[in-house]
């Protein structure tokens, strides 16, 4: 398994750092390797909620289905899977103040059958694609209208 962690400051107060993020289709707009993500079901978002993410990684395309498993006031956890990994994002909020928030973010990948053997070769990308998310992520939760 292969697990990245940061924290990161966002400039949003707390319940609008939460609000942005847990509409997971928003990763769009933060994550470097996501192509698209579309909700695939409707209504609120809750505790199973599903999205559909394509992302490309070291050249190739890859589809997961994502899914709110946890949705707490500080604290959402997503769960993506497909042939060949179980992905895990979950992100911790604490207030920092009236207008910023502190994310830590863990990113965790449990690959499948034979994909297991790439794991050791794929961390260094997956440290890069993690310092890419928290540079990016800043602006674009600052950026979305509340």
């Amino acid at each position: 398994m292969i697990t990245v962690e940061r924290t990161v400051l966002l400039p949003v107060p707390l319940d609008d750092a939460v609000a942005y993020l847990e509409e997971f289709e928003r990763t769009e707009e933060w994550d470097p390797g996501t192509v698209r993500c579309a909700r695939v079901d409707e209504g609120a978002v809750r505790p199973g909620s599903t999205w559909r993410n394509t992302s490309r990684f070291r050249g190739r395309t890859t589809d997961l289905v994502y899914r709110l498993d946890v949705r707490e006031p500080t604290r959402l956890v997503f769960t993506g899977e497909n042939a060949t990994v179980i992905a895990t994002d979950e992100m911790v909020f604490a207030a920092r103040g009236p207008e910023a928030t502190a994310l830590s973010y863990r990113a965790s990948f449990r690959f499948k059958g034979l994909a297991r053997l790439a794991a050791p070769f794929l961390r260094n990308d997956f440290e890069r694609l993690g310092d890419d998310v928290v540079e990016r992520m800043p602006a674009a939760v600052a950026g979305h209208p509340r």
